[in-house]
């Protein structure tokens, strides 16, 4: 997910229609990811997404920018914002074998909480007692889903919340970028190092494995990541392919969002993403949140609610 600096217009509804039909588009990504992840090793996924989605981001990079763009920007933290990024997903899918789609998702909306708690040290900013209040509130929601019982207490759950950490890490590089990079440029850089990065871990933990005899465990989220690439099957095949042109037509979506619409009140609607993902988890995994999940879920989306509408009385 990758957000582009907006401008305000006079279109807030397209935006923000365009906003929730491109976070629809996104769940399908998870949805897909989940339904191959008892099968394919995560870095194998990966790797053939990135290759489907590297000539559409091109593209799209020849159109906002021109391909020149591609060396002449501020390479450093693109590069940077790149590994926070791969480093990010690969926690936010390792979690998706080990826990419902509703948990794994709703944990990863903490993203806005942990970007208010890093602006503090990272930026210098002074958050408002409110967004304190919202912080605070968000991460009780996180207590609940993690509570005994709930079903999401296990070490996977942490995945999630280490995902949404490094997500926000990568948002407040994003913010030091300024207005100088257009959103195809970072997403281009950001599917290079995955495309890149997924082999490469691949390779690295296959030879960790072989030299030191360490296996997964047993435990869904470590098979999901160790397990070596093998063939894949042709529909499999086109089903992870797709992964890589939902996450480009999301990308154009959300870019077209947040330039008609002003980014303070488009991206609140971001949270739509907590109503698919226990769709999805019913209808293909017979995954029914608990109450706790609720709960939680609810309280997660309150506070960053809560940030999102200080932060938006702020740029007023």
């Amino acid at each position: 997910m990758s957000h582009p600096q907006s401008i305000a217009s006079a279109h807030p509804y397209r935006g923000v229609w365009l906003l929730c039909l491109g976070v629809l588009v996104f769940s399908l990504q998870d949805l897909i990811i989940k339904k191959v992840s008892g099968a394919y090793p995560l870095t194998q996924v990966m790797a053939i997404r990135s290759v489907v989605a590297f000539p559409i981001l091109l593209w799209l990079v020849q159109r906002d920018a021109g391909w020149r763009r591609i060396y002449q920007g501020q390479l450093k933290p693109l590069i940077w914002r790149a590994v926070v990024l791969f480093l990010s997903y690969t926690a936010y899918y390792m979690a998706f074998p080990a826990l419902p789609l509703a948990a794994a998702v709703a944990l990863y909306f903490t993203v806005p909480l942990f970007v208010t708690a890093m602006a503090v040290p990272l930026l210098k900013e002074k958050p408002h007692p409110r967004l304190w209040a919202g912080v605070c509130l968000g991460f009780v929601g996180v207590m609940l889903l993690l509570a005994p019982g709930a079903g999401v207490f296990e070490p996977a759950a942490l995945l999630s919340l280490f995902s949404a950490a490094m997500y926000a890490v990568s948002m407040v590089i994003a913010r030091k970028l300024g207005e100088s990079e257009q959103a195809s440029v970072m997403g281009f850089y950001q599917n290079l190092v995955f495309l890149l990065g997924a082999p490469l871990l691949a390779g690295l933990l296959a030879g960790l494995m072989a030299a030191t005899g360490w296996s997964s465990g047993g435990h869904p989220s470590l098979t999901f990541l160790t397990r070596p690439w093998g063939w894949i099957t042709g529909p499999d095949l086109l089903l992870i392919a797709s992964c890589g042109v939902v996450a480009s037509v999301g990308i154009v979506m959300l870019t077209a969002a947040y330039r008609i619409g002003p980014a303070s009140r488009v991206t609140a609607f971001e949270y739509t993403g907590v109503l698919w993902a226990p769709l999805w988890g019913f209808l293909f995994f017979a995954e029914v949140p608990t109450q706790w999940t609720v709960m939680g879920a609810s309280l997660i989306v309150v506070a960053g609610l809560l940030v999102l509408k200080v932060q938006a009385a702020k740029a007023d």
